[in-house]
Order: C-alpha cells, then sequence, then structure tokens
C-alpha cells in the first residue's frame, strides 16, 4: 500500500471534526433525546433489523466491542426499550428486540434527525445541495471500499467456495447458454505453488474474489472475479484485479492471462482500462469469446 500524504490525512481528520460537531454526536443527549449517539445507533440497528438480531450479528455490523455492546443493550433493556431472547435456530447466540416504546424512540429519533439535516441543508442553493450529496455518496462509496479487507486464502476454504457457487448462479442467470459449475477451478489449482485464492471481506462477510493459477512458467492465468451485487460500483473488482497481479507479480510471474464471454460487455472495458490487451486465443474454453493479457512489472524471480 502506498504511503498516504500527511496533509490528506490532515484533511480528513479536519472534515471529522467539524462534521460531527455539527451533526451533535458529542452531545450526551444526541438529537436532544436522553442518550448518547451510541445507544441511539445501537437502538436504530436493532429496530431495522427486524423481529429479533443476535449481538454477534450487531458487533460485526457496528464494529464495538462485546463488553460496551453488552453494557448498552442492558441500559436500553432497563429503560424498557429493548429484550433480550435466544436463536431458535443456535441456543448459544442472544438475541435482541424492540419492544414498542423502542420503536416509538426510533421514530421520533428519525424525525430528528431528518430535521437537523433538512437545517443544515437548508442554507444553501439547489445545485449546492445537488453538488453536496453527489460529494457525500462519491465519499460513502470511498469509505466503503477502503474499508474491505482481501485476504488470501485457502482454494477450499467455506468463504471461497461460497463466493464461486454465487459467481456461478450469477454466469447461469447471464449467460444465455446458463453455466455449469463444473467449470469452477478446484480448490489445488489455486493453492498452494499452483496458485491462490483471494477474497474480499466487508465487515467480516465475504463480498467479492478472484483465483489465479499457474499456467506455464512466468504466466498465470486470472479466474472467476465476482463482486456480490451489494458491493459493486465501488471499484472493489479492480482492487482485486490488482491484488492478483501482485500475488502473480510475487510468485515470479511475469504476465497474466484471462478469457471473458460475449456477454461480460462490463468486464472487458474494465480489463481495457486496467492495462490489458485483446490477444488470440490461448485455451479453449467453453465459455470464452475474447481473450486478454498483461504484462507484470515488477516480477520477483520464479
Amino acid at each position: 500500500m502506498e504511503p498516504v500524504p500527511t496533509e490528506q490525512v490532515a484533511a480528513f481528520r479536519r472534515f471529522n471534526r467539524y462534521f460531527t460537531r455539527r451533526i451533535g454526536v458529542l452531545d450526551d443527549h444526541y438529537l436532544g433525546q436522553d442518550r448518547p449517539l451510541g445507544e441511539a445507533r445501537l437502538l436504530f440497528e436493532i429496530c431495522r433489523s427486524g423481529p429479533a438480531v443476535s449481538l454477534r450479528e450487531l458487533r460485526g455490523r457496528l464494529g464495538l466491542d462485546a463488553g460496551y455492546l453488552s453494557r448498552m443493550a442492558k441500559t436500553l433493556q432497563a429503560q424498557g426499550l429493548i429484550r433480550f431472547g435466544t436463536d431458535p435456530r443456535d441456543s448459544r447466540l442472544r438475541t435482541v428486540e424492540p419492544t414498542p416504546a423502542g420503536r416509538a424512540e426510533v421514530t421520533e429519533q428519525q424525525k430528528r434527525a431528518d430535521a437537523l439535516a433538512a437545517g443544515l441543508l437548508g442554507g444553501l442553493s439547489g445545485s449546492q445541495r445537488a453538488r453536496l450529496t453527489e460529494a457525500m455518496d462519491t465519499a460513502r462509496r470511498l469509505l466503503r471500499l477502503a474499508g474491505i479487507t482481501v485476504r488470501l486464502v485457502d482454494g477450499a476454504s467455506p468463504d471461497a467456495r461460497a463466493c464461486l457457487d454465487a459467481y456461478a448462479a450469477d454466469l447461469a442467470e447471464r449467460f444465455p447458454e446458463g453455466f455449469d459449475p463444473s467449470d469452477l477451478v478446484r480448490p489445488e489449482e489455486v493453492s498452494g505453488d499452483a496458485g491462490a485464492f483471494h477474497v474480499a471481506y466487508e465487515e467480516g462477510r465475504p463480498v467479492g474474489c478472484g483465483g489465479l493459477r499457474r499456467l506455464d512458467p512466468g504466466m498465470g492465468e486470472i479466474k472467476h472475479v465476482w463482486v456480490h451485487p451489494d458491493a459493486r460500483r465501488l471499484g472493489l473488482a479492480r482492487r482485486i484485479l490488482g491484488e492478483l497481479e501482485r500475488e502473480a507479480a510475487g510468485r515470479g510471474m511475469t504476465a497474466v492471462r484471462l478469457d471473458t464471454h460475449a456477454v461480460l460487455t462490463e468486464a472487458r472495458a474494465m480489463y481495457r482500462a486496467c492495462g490489458y490487451t485483446e490477444i488470440p486465443a490461448y485455451l479453449e474454453h467453453v465459455y470464452a469469446s475474447h481473450w486478454f493479457e498483461k504484462r507484470l512489472t515488477g516480477a520477483a524471480p520464479d
């Protein structure tokens, strides 16, 4: 990862300080209600999660320490806003659900939050609000991407196979001829010396993948770059592709190849934008109609 310039770090922190002050994060009575932001956000997440949600899921979603989350939940329970329970599918999991009083408080919370946002935006013209809204949407997408980690995993791991199953299901819907899952790479092709498999995680949840397998000495093949629908349009596919290229270079490969189906026009556009050149077919593959290659720089000796 390239170093981040100090002026960019300072600008990010400066914005954080200004924004958190303007929306009242520092106030013990967030939005004028009798609780700080942490408790208010926890109650909101519980209410929006359906009848009940496990504390484990809330920990992952909010990135909270287990003890801190438990203390806040007990405070909300003591105030009659939530109830504890047990997951009927797994008695080891504690769940929480909102009471009618808890739902009523969140309804009021949302009204006050809308009013606060409207008040902040009201001082801008329509075109200025549009620019700000676009900028915030861009910031949110980029911050989501920054929070996603891409890790090397075993090709036979449950997360790897779950991603590949989802990838196969996507292709079965998009390809006119359907897709046979037997075409997926085998675990041994993307593990150890033979190759590598990377999975992208957002808040502990697998949201993307890609594989690398060795074709010939010095030549690798990238397979099955996939992103969950919820994480698309963030730039994650390019991030995964870059990780696979670095993996290939680190293994001494001087070039990588890949193929793609005729209907995957967005994939072809991405490959071209990432420096791939279309080449003649290098392997027979029933689902391939376009073949690409990219020369790698900084490859270690094989």
